[in-house]
């Protein structure tokens, strides 16, 4: 109640303050001599003293515009600036009053070619036909901050508590630095540790793949990609940081970045050595590695499952050490006609856990229940290395290149104990285990394009080719103790030696042609071959007490199965590329030859079918505005299965499970379908993004599990007519802005719904799922002293069955958060996260609700470049991790190892070296 009345006031407080004290300002923006309207124009008040940015807005598509602002004293200056128009700037001795402009005329400017304009200084903010750019001097951030608290200041922009990056709505799922990838395109790096202050453009555009890129295509993807270009006077020098801490229990943590930058050359280094659940690379200024509440998490499948994450980092379990370091390099060769990008991995993580479940079996005989504790530790070492090369050829043809390799290491070492019990609580089954294992993995992939643009203008030809070939070989030492005890089965008791070899190798080459028919419509054609082919081998060895080694070849536990898919697709497809409307539609027909063998007890069984589908796919997307569009997708296609699953022979690796492949399993067929709108008026600040989709599945493959009195199962695969989800939502987000003070506020509502079809001891029951995922956020911040952001998500998820042992399963869940930053007194950086979350129907003897909370104190000397920091982690030392699956067959609670209560002091050194001199910024956004 008192978090309630506290948010309640601060909103009471905010509204206030923006209504107390302002003035309106409106006016027209118009054509001189045409008088039509200039929509999306930039409107924008400076100070005249000092040039600082008062406020600004955009013109409305009839060249309206209106907004409030602070009452001035002081002489402004006024200003309208318009791509290919004269600015029109005006200087105001004072703003004390409502003002109506009228109409204001601008002049074309008769220099500006294609969209090149000479002006005095960059406006605030700058529409173009598809680009809305914003001036980076306009967008005041603490000076060291990041381009991540670049981007929270920008109108539209939205980054969650994992740092998900959305535009409008929309995913930005790829991230570049001077349009290359930064250590990968995840992107986390570079908004997380590169300074702001050394950016000119964040340019976000519709993702293309590297072919849509090249041809010139629309993109038929609905994500972003944001380009980072750096300052002209900060791409020559070098900028990094470095930090060392030191806690109690141990803990420790190190990291570096050091970034050098030379004209189109650009070398990263990056390094993290930490024993604090960090297994990626973050520098966040308040809690560096440490993270904090904010990644806290809930996931939650379409079949109804879902779970409550209390650990650090995204759903792994234990406490891991981890270590890597890593080098990326750019650069334009031989007059920017070769353009290479590569970059290099090493990382190594040990984690340990321990692990305890309590299962609840459902099945129309009498429910079971299943305990089970665990020991693992593993160990990881990996290398990975990633180029891409982009060769112009001449002004129409250009190959693009992108090889990778990557080689990884595991150990493993599991110990551990279950039993199963009937109702009545009597014993079916106990096993124990101990297990180590080692893992040998090397994948090598490529990507080659070629696009050759012919005379007319939208002819093109391309071809493609891609393969992945990977190889995986492992060892494996078991013993295994079952005992059964009420069927009179014989208990099964292993001790062995397995080596497990697995090989897959698949490619894929399409060519295509484009015909224009029109400027604004396209034939496509293209014909694609892909063919795939695994082979996977089991030798088992028992031990031999005579021999004191593992020399008893074990058959029974030995196959060797081999499955090869060949395809061929035609396709034929019409684009259309007007300027409000954009889209495409393909099909074709897939034929399909499916090849599957197993060799087992000396026997060869096989599997081969022969399959002609038909495919299609297509998308539209319709500009409504400046600020509005609708975006839709629709996809068909048909999914195999796997070897395993239609090759009917036995696998009996594991003593509780024996597992049958069906031959008469029918490919699954899914149809797919998405839409959304979506409404940011720059003008207030304000956006709305609505969205709705779902798949339906004909003949979807399940397990068919059936049980023994011993609860030992055997599992088959069979068809269900079908299965199908749907999920609709929205997100509404405003900012208000009074001189230093900012309110945000932003809510959404998702709703799911979903149908499956099962089956257990061979008998169909039907599943209903319905789950509801209210949120709502707020941010309340005074520039360079504080900011409070509280949020609030409520999770509701319900499933009724028919023909099943239960009808009706129900959960709920909270999760609350509150995250402050503060900035004064000067010098000093203060963070608190605090988490709650609560699930209302964990079992009992596991925790239903927990509290983490995470304290950072740092001071900034030495001319900022050194920053002392004292951090606490889990200050109420509450931390769990606490999960619980529920699926049709079953609910499962599970309890992991999670790190503990610890505090850490650490170092950080900020370096920034520069040459040439300083220049405005700007941000650019492309639709």
């Amino acid at each position: 109640m008192f978090k309630k009345i506290v948010f309640l006031v601060l909103f009471v407080l905010s509204a206030s303050s923006f209504s107390q004290n302002t003035i309106s300002l409106k006016g027209k923006i118009i054509d001189k001599n045409t008088s039509i309207p200039l929509e999306s124009a930039t409107i924008y008040i400076k100070s005249a003293k000092d040039s600082t940015l008062i406020d600004y807005t955009i013109s409305d598509k009839n060249g309206n515009f209106a907004f409030k602002t602070k009452k001035i004293e002081s002489a402004v200056h006024f200003k309208i600036s318009y791509i290919g128009y004269i600015e029109y700037s005006e200087q105001i001795e004072n703003l004390k009053s409502d003002k109506d402009f009228g109409s204001i005329r601008l002049e074309e400017n008769v220099s500006s070619l294609k969209e090149v304009v000479i002006q005095s200084e960059a406006p605030p903010v700058t529409i173009k036909n598809d680009t809305l750019e914003f001036n980076a001097a306009s967008f005041k951030v603490r000076p060291d901050a990041n381009v991540e608290a670049l981007l929270k200041q920008l109108p539209g922009v939205e980054i969650d508590e994992e740092g998900k990056i959305t535009v409008n709505g929309k995913e930005v799922n790829n991230i570049l630095v001077n349009g290359k990838p930064f250590f990968g395109k995840d992107g986390k790096i570079a908004t997380q540790n590169l300074p702001a202050d050394i950016i000119s453009k964040v340019q976000v555009t519709d993702t293309k793949t590297k072919e849509e890129e090249l041809s010139g295509q629309n993109a038929t993807s609905d994500e972003k990609t944001i380009n980072l270009t750096i300052q002209e006077d900060k791409n020559k020098g070098a900028f990094g940081k470095a930090n060392v801490g030191y806690g109690t229990d141990e803990r420790y943590e190190s990291s570096l970045l050091f970034n050098y930058f030379k004209d189109t050359q650009k070398i990263s280094i990056l390094g993290s050595s930490n024993n604090i659940n960090s297994i990626g690379f973050s520098m966040d200024e308040i809690f560096d590695n440490m993270g904090g509440g904010r990644n806290q998490s809930i996931w939650i499948n379409d079949n109804g499952s879902f779970g409550i994450n209390g650990m650090q980092f995204g759903g792994n379990t234990g406490i891991t050490q981890s270590n890597m370091i890593g080098i990326n390099f750019a650069d334009e060769w031989a007059k920017k006609k070769i353009n290479p990008n590569g970059s290099y991995y090493y990382s190594n993580a040990e984690t340990n856990n321990n692990s305890r479940t309590n299962r609840i079996n459902l099945l129309p005989t009498g429910n079971t229940n299943t305990l089970a504790e665990s020991t693992t530790k593993s160990i990881t070492d990996g290398h990975n290395i990633s180029m891409d090369f982009e060769i112009k050829l001449d002004s129409t043809a250009t190959i693009y290149m992108s090889p990778s390799f990557s080689k990884s290491e595991i150990k493993n070492r599991n110990k551990g104990f279950d039993a199963t019990f009937d109702e009545a609580g009597a014993t079916l089954n106990e096993n124990t285990t101990d297990n180590s294992w080692e893992s040998q993995n090397n994948t090598f992939r490529n990507n080659i394009y070629f696009y050759k643009g012919l005379k007319k203008k939208g002819r093109g030809i391309s071809a493609s080719l891609n393969n992945e070939n990977s190889k995986n070989e492992s060892d494996l030492f078991t013993k295994t103790t079952t005992t059964f005890f009420q069927s009179g089965n014989t208990d099964d008791d292993r001790d062995q030696f397995r080596v497990d070899d697995s090989k897959n190798d698949s490619f894929r080459a399409e060519i295509g042609y484009n015909e224009p028919l029109r400027d604004s419509l396209a034939l496509n054609f293209k014909a694609v071959y892909s063919y795939k082919k695994s082979r996977d081998t089991r030798e088992t060895f028992d031990f031999d007490s005579g021999l004191d080694s593992y020399s008893n070849f074990n058959d029974l536990l030995s196959n060797d199965i081999i499955s090869t898919t060949s395809s061929v697709t035609p396709m034929v497809g019409v684009s259309i590329r007007k300027k409000k409307i954009r889209g495409n539609i393909s099909m074709g027909t897939e034929i399909i030859n499916f090849n599957n063998q197993a060799d087992y007890l000396s026997n060869k069984t096989a599997v081969n079918k022969n399959y002609m589908y038909p495919k299609m796919n297509g998308y539209v997307s319709i500009t409504l505005g400046k600020s509005k569009s609708i975006y839709s997708y629709y996809s068909y296609e048909v999914n195999l299965p796997t070897a395993n699953q239609i090759l009917p022979f036995q696998n009996l690796g594991n003593p509780l499970n024996t597992f049958i492949g069906n031959a008469d399993l029918k490919p699954n067929e899914n149809y797919s379908i998405y839409m959304n709108f979506n409404n940011y008026d720059y003008a207030t600040r304000s956006g709305f993004y609505g969205y709705a989709g779902g798949d339906y599945n004909v003949n979807q493959i399940v397990a068919s599990t059936t049980y023994d009195a011993d609860f030992k199962a055997t599992t088959t695969y069979q068809n269900v007519d079908m299965a199908y989800n749907g999920f609709v939502g929205f997100n509404f987000n405003k900012s208000l802005k009074k001189e230093k003070r900012t309110f945000k506020y932003g809510f959404g509502v998702q709703v799911g719904y979903d149908y499956n079809q099962g089956l257990t001891n061979a008998e169909l029951f039907e599943s209903k799922g319905l789950n509801i995922n209210p949120r709502v956020n707020l941010t309340w911040s005074i520039d360079e002293m504080i900011t409070i952001n509280p949020s609030y998500r409520y999770t509701y998820i319900t499933n009724d069955f028919t023909n099943y042992v239960i009808d009706n399963t129900k959960n709920f869940k909270h999760s609350a958060k509150l995250e402050i930053t503060s900035y004064w007194p000067k010098k000093v950086v203060i963070g608190s996260d605090f988490g709650y979350n609560y699930n209302s129907n964990i079992a009992d003897g596991f925790q239903k609700d927990f509290y983490l909370w995470n304290l950072s104190l740092g001071y900034n000397f030495f001319q900022d470049k050194l920053l002392a920091k004292v951090k606490v982690y889990d200050v109420l030392n509450q931390n769990v991790s606490a999960t619980r699956t529920i699926t049709p067959t079953a609910i499962t609670d599970m309890e992991n190892t999670v790190l503990k209560q610890y505090a850490m002091f650490s170092l950080t050194y900020k370096l920034e070296k520069f040459g040439g001199k300083k220049k405005e910024g700007g941000i650019m956004f492309m639709d």
